[in-house]
């Protein structure tokens, strides 16, 4: 099995399913001290260097709660104009001073494979929180969970899962990430609903279809959407040469609730790494379907805390001291009441 101790964290590329099933059970025990029914102590005095020269909200946060959760502390830079990149210094250097006053170092940065590149000068683990339009692990690992969670209700697994992935395909890391961790389970059947110009790259669909999964290419809706999930992703301007550009493909795959109850199972989930675009020229995901049990876009956003959690505490050699370090919350918060 997968050694995670002292490890870094940088592609799916390093898990297999028995690595993956070692998350996805550290993730569900975290579950307590997310919802604030305990608190853990287990990482008192350990230090996290959140390092994002990349925008990001729910990645960067969620990464300093999951740490501050296990009782670590978190040291943040945000834009690279605000660290010494700017000064023309290179990733190795960075990593060599920053590791030095660190435990752990999760990082994001607009440039792909520059996470690698920078993990090969730090002394500690490095966590992949997303490089340009290569990878993004932890968020597939959370996909993952929170695909596996919403299909307990209805007593399935990840094995024969029917799954539709629709939007940006071609510049979006999370459904890329996504793709690869879903080829090592059995029997997937993924539909891929892009324009041609956004469609997955060629690499990701032999990734599945040499694993012997159904793999479908289409630009319609229309009698497509018929399945167990469907995660969504937004059109990625950030990628694109221009603004313009991205403007061709904005609001051509919209989903609201007239679209679900015509073309959808019943009881199929809607997922979505966020953000999501609400502006009415793209309107990715109506905000009518805001009411519907099936949509599972902040229940993924809160597992997030739950898999970054668990690969805080593999990495760093406590995931079987948790329970030894827990307290009660003194505090009230809803979410214990």
């Amino acid at each position: 099995m997968m050694k995670f101790q002292g490890n870094h964290i940088l592609s799916v590329s390093q898990f297999d399913r028995e690595a993956i099933a070692k998350i996805l059970q550290v993730s569900a025990q975290m579950a307590p001290y997310a919802s604030r029914k305990k608190r853990c102590h287990v990482l008192d005095g350990a230090i996290l260097s959140n390092l994002f020269f990349e925008p990001s909200t729910r990645t960067r946060v969620s990464f300093g709660t999951a740490f501050n959760l296990l009782g670590g502390f978190v040291r943040e830079t945000v834009g690279q104009e605000n660290s010494s990149l700017s000064k023309g210094e290179s990733l190795f250097d960075t990593a060599q001073v920053i590791s030095g006053y660190s435990d752990v170092i999760a990082m994001r940065h607009p440039q792909m494979h520059s996470v690698e590149q920078f993990a090969q000068g730090s002394s500690v683990p490095v966590i992949n929180g997303g490089d340009g339009a290569n990878e993004h692990p932890t968020q597939a690992l959370l996909d993952l969970f929170t695909i596996q969670s919403e299909m307990m209700h209805f007593n399935k697994g990840l094995d024969d899962l029917n799954i539709v992935l629709m939007g940006d395909l071609k510049h979006g890391r999370t459904v890329h990430s996504l793709s690869k961790l879903l080829s090592l389970y059995d029997n997937v059947k993924v539909t891929m609903v892009a324009p041609k110009a956004l469609q997955m790259p060629d690499s990701v669909i032999s990734t599945l279809s040499d694993a012997g999964h159904e793999v479908i290419l289409t630009e319609t809706m229309a009698g497509n959407l018929s399945a167990d999930v469907i995660y969504q992703t937004r059109i990625q301007q950030e990628r694109f040469a221009s603004k313009d550009e991205a403007e061709l493909y904005r609001g051509h795959f919209s989903l609201n609730k007239s679209v679900y109850q015509k073309y959808c199972q019943e009881n199929t989930v809607i997922m979505h790494p966020l953000p999501r675009d609400s502006r009415p020229e793209a309107n990715e995901l109506d905000t009518d379907l805001n009411d519907l049990d099936n949509l599972a876009i902040f229940r993924q956003a809160q597992n997030g805390v739950l898999v970054r959690m668990a690969l805080f505490a593999l990495t760093l050699g406590v995931e079987d001291q948790l329970t030894d370090y827990e307290k009660p919350v003194n505090w009230f918060t809803n979410k214990n009441a």
